[in-house]
């Protein structure tokens, strides 16, 4: 299968928030569910704007035939923590398990390395063998859990902390 691997414009934020809301659907991994994200797509253009050109960041997309299909931030820490980033990273369930979380990770660790980030952080669901196996395959290590980190119908849900030094 043939992904395309880009940085995200704010041409993108009407079909980026769909895009949100169809994983958001499909997977209690993230920290919103089918709603989706709360911005209009004016103000998702805006906040994509802000990612076009700084080193201190990137917001990547996937695509499949044309169609979102993954999607990827990487964003650096403020003041003396701005030699770590965190980031995210989501997939369309029917494209999982086929390489394309590895591809977008391994685009936020190349960028990562470019722009003089020394460690990224990440958190991950307890239970999400998939993607701590992948985190694990590139170097991440876990550095702890937080026990409650979602609470999902009075449920309280861990999440690991993972981090990797590049």
């Amino acid at each position: 299968m043939e992904f395309t691997i880009e940085k995200a414009r704010p041409s993108d934020a009407a079909a980026l928030l769909g895009f949100v809301r169809q994983i958001g659907g499909e997977s209690d991994n993230l920290t919103f569910g089918a709603e989706g994200l709360p911005f209009s797509v004016q103000d998702e253009a805006a906040y994509l704007a802000q990612w076009q050109d700084t080193p201190d960041g990137v917001y990547l997309l996937a695509r499949c035939g044309g169609q979102i299909v993954g999607n990827a931030t990487l964003a650096r820490l403020p003041r003396r923590m701005r030699h770590r980033g965190e980031f995210s990273l989501a997939v369309r369930r029917e494209y999982w398990n086929r390489g394309l979380g590895g591809q977008l990770l391994r685009a936020l660790i190349d960028f990562a390395r470019s722009n003089g980030f020394a460690v990224l952080d990440l958190q991950v669901r307890s239970d999400n063998a998939a993607a701590i196996h992948l985190y694990e395959k590139f170097g991440f290590v876990k550095l702890g859990t937080h026990p409650a980190f979602f609470r999902m119908e009075g449920r309280d849900i861990p999440f690991d902390y993972m981090s990797l030094r590049l």
